[in-house]
């Protein structure tokens, strides 16, 4: 009888960890953000770096939690460094879009997925004066020799693109390709920058050779378009909008 309970239960812990796997790979598939990347699905390889590109309040920070996110459901380890809000405002961000997606997808057992998810998230906050590449990898180094956290993708939310931002990337991209993690930043423009040639805004225009995938948020009337100003040549440029609502990642057609 105790035999025939303990391979009861393991049956019921196989079934329920089978279903959680079906589920992240559903929801990776009907991720919109899988047009944006290569026919894996992943936008970035190690080393390279990604922005996202918007004014205030169009949709950065929830853009970037959305890239996290399908990390996350690939069981790939993510660091949120946020140089602007505090570590529990950045939790808000993670609960909300979590919170919009299994809305949208009428996920049932939303408890059990974020539980799943959660240990391969880790976020670090820094002051922006007090932001250096050298405090970064001290901090790493920390984490990953008490293996505490090995991030395999980086995602950098807050840093100003001011005219030393340059030297500060090119530091970045060595460690980057040293630890071999790909960098997701933000970017805010206002509205008098203007575009280069390449319809690329001025605030970024100066650093754009050092990315390899560069993403506008543009608001347009009701919406947010999603613009792919550079990225992966296996990708066209994708028909992509933010739900006004619910910030979240849609496909427009």
């Amino acid at each position: 009888m105790t035999r025939a309970l303990a391979r009861g239960k393991d049956n019921v812990i196989w079934l329920r960890e089978r279903s959680l796997a079906m589920l992240k790979k559903d929801l990776i598939l009907r991720n919109p953000l899988r047009l944006v990347g290569k026919e894996t699905g992943q936008v970035l390889d190690e080393g390279e770096f990604g922005v996202v590109i918007a004014r205030a309040g169009v949709g950065k920070t929830s853009f970037l939690v959305q890239l996290a996110m399908d990390s996350l459901l690939r069981h790939k380890n993510v660091l949120h460094i946020s140089l602007d809000q505090p570590v529990k405002k950045v939790c808000l961000w993670y609960e909300e879009v979590f919170r919009h997606i299994a809305k949208q997808y009428e996920i049932d057992n939303t408890a059990e997925l974020w539980e799943t998810i959660l240990p391969h998230r880790f976020i670090m906050t820094f002051k922006e004066e007090v932001f250096s590449v050298p405090r970064l990898e001290e901090r790493l180094t920390d984490l990953t020799e008490q293996g505490i956290f090995f991030p395999q993708m980086v995602l950098l939310d807050g840093l100003t693109f001011d005219d030393e931002v340059r030297e500060l990337l090119g530091d970045l991209k060595i460690l980057a390709r040293e630890q071999g993690f790909p960098v997701w930043f933000t970017a805010m423009i206002h509205r008098a920058d203007g575009l280069d040639q390449d319809g690329i805004p001025s605030t970024i225009s100066p650093v754009a050779d050092l990315f390899h995938t560069m993403v506008f948020l543009k608001a347009e009337g009701r919406k947010i378009h999603v613009h792919l100003l550079k990225g992966s040549a296996e990708a066209e440029n994708p028909h992509l909008v933010l739900d006004p609502s619910t910030l979240l990642i849609m496909n427009a057609s």
